[in-house]
């Protein structure tokens, strides 16, 4: 027998999207909810994520628009100190803990935990085996843009018998010190498990990092929850496409100006998902020499990785570090209201959550929707440096289709959510306004440069 569950939505997804769009649809309607998610608790990926990992960005630019995540403190020690605070997988899922249960005491949204959803409004318990139906709801897909991560995915490469290949998050559970370790993969969380062991004492010399490609990636002190300091690194942005002949110039130039970092100096990068990341990180990363650049592991076995081009020796007692998970998904921008469906996307490059956010609230205020997809264009992720430029391109775009919308915009310089929001005690800072000059000067020609090199290239 199915449960019918009387709702006006079915929002499949408690993750980051899920949540920021369903609290800005609580906050600005009536509506009621029933919220469906596979995993025990809202949180998303964060419930399966390595137990050192910290938010990448700063607190404030995370969660759902109508509670700010942490206390929005800079700190005080450490080599961020000066920065905005970044939170812990932990305190992440309790935060989310406490906005469910705000929203589920109201009587309007009814979690499904452990729950798989099967098509159209249905959905089934994984522990019960119940099936629901929510018959007459409109449908949310909060996972079209949803991410994996290693610790629920399997490596990309084989793994033969008797060698030793863990998830980054099983660094922090070895019961033994092997005398090596293999980093496999290039990315930010690669990075993380580098750091994790250099930060705990591992030699450099015992870390072989397995890098298919180089990245480029902010630094972490221009992408603050600060309107001098954002608007700042947007002027950089706009200020080095203008004459730059190739996309390659473009990142050069911010690196130049301290906007862009990579790990090493000597190799262009061909990455460009652009994380943000410490100047401090890059400078324990940069002890590491043993780097193998031959393209993407095909195999591990005991004491040796296998390559495309042939094989490289490893100590037979290595520890292979799982890092290579496809992380943000490689998926088209669709339009974000569908007939059998509303897909949350990136509406603001770089800070999905603001743009889910900003979906749930013209989800809440407009009938039409027509209007609405005019209104929120989604924009898609970047991972080459011509992408990212792709990226900036289809950001221009729904910059320039959101500017009517009046109260949209005072939707958005209400949160904590938006980065470049001015807030009436920093609205005469001469700091802000020197930015503010700067990116306004600059927007034009940087962005018809971005374009015309976008289409050049791509």
């Amino acid at each position: 027998m199915t449960v019918t569950v009387d709702a006006d939505y079915l929002v499949v997804g408690a993750g980051a999207m899920g949540m920021a769009f369903l609290d800005a649809l609580f906050e600005h309607s009536d509506a009621t909810v029933a919220l469906v998610d596979r995993r025990h608790a809202p949180g998303g990926h964060w419930l399966g994520a390595y137990p050192f990992v910290r938010l990448h960005q700063a607190s404030a630019l995370y969660g759902v628009a109508s509670t700010l995540l942490g206390d929005g403190r800079l700190q005080q020690v450490g080599p961020e100190a000066g920065l905005q605070e970044r939170a812990t997988a932990p305190e992440i899922v309790s935060y989310y803990g406490r906005v469910l249960e705000r929203m589920v005491a109201s009587g309007r949204v009814t979690f499904f935990p452990g729950c798989e959803y099967t098509g159209g409004t249905r959905f089934r318990s994984l522990v019960s085996g119940e099936e629901y139906s929510a018959d007459r709801a409109r449908l949310v897909d909060a996972t079209y843009v949803e991410g994996s991560i290693p610790s629920e995915t399997a490596p990309p490469f084989a793994v033969e018998p008797r060698a030793t290949v863990i998830p980054a998050g099983g660094l922090a559970r070895l019961d033994h010190a092997p005398r090596q370790f293999v980093i496999a993969g290039g990315g930010k969380t690669a990075m993380d498990a580098c750091v994790w062991l250099l930060q705990r004492g591992v030699d450099p010399g015992a870390i072989c990092w397995v890098r298919p490609r180089e990245a480029w990636l902010f630094d972490r002190a221009v992408v603050q929850p600060d309107p001098a300091v954002f608007l700042g690194m947007a002027a950089d942005t706009m200020e080095s496409a203008i004459g730059a002949a190739t996309p390659d110039e473009i990142f050069l130039r911010l690196e130049e100006r301290g906007v862009m970092l990579r790990v090493d100096r000597g190799v262009l990068p061909t990455m460009a998902k652009t994380p943000t990341i410490g100047q401090w990180e890059i400078d324990l990363l940069r002890t590491i020499t043993n780097v193998v650049r031959r393209g993407h592991l095909v195999a591990a076995a005991p004491g040796r990785l296998v390559f495309a081009d042939g094989d490289v020796r490893v100590d037979p007692d290595a520890v292979v570090v799982h890092c290579a998970a496809p992380g943000l998904p490689d998926r088209p921008a669709v339009p974000i209201w569908q007939p059998d469906a509303i897909r949350p996307q990136v509406v603001r490059v770089g800070f999905p959550c603001l743009g889910a956010a900003m979906a749930g609230f013209v989800e809440a205020t407009r009938d039409d929707d027509e209007a609405k997809n005019a209104i929120c264009r989604p924009t898609s992720y970047s991972d080459s440096p011509v992408d990212w430029l792709t990226m900036q391109v289809e950001g221009s775009v729904s910059a320039q289709a959101m500017s009517g919308a009046r109260d949209l915009k005072a939707f958005a310089n209400s949160t904590a959510l938006n980065p470049g929001r001015v807030t009436p005690d920093r609205a005469e800072d001469p700091a802000v306004a020197e930015a503010s000059a700067r990116l306004k000067a600059a927007i034009g020609p940087g962005r018809e440069q971005i374009t015309r090199l976008q289409a050049e290239f791509a």
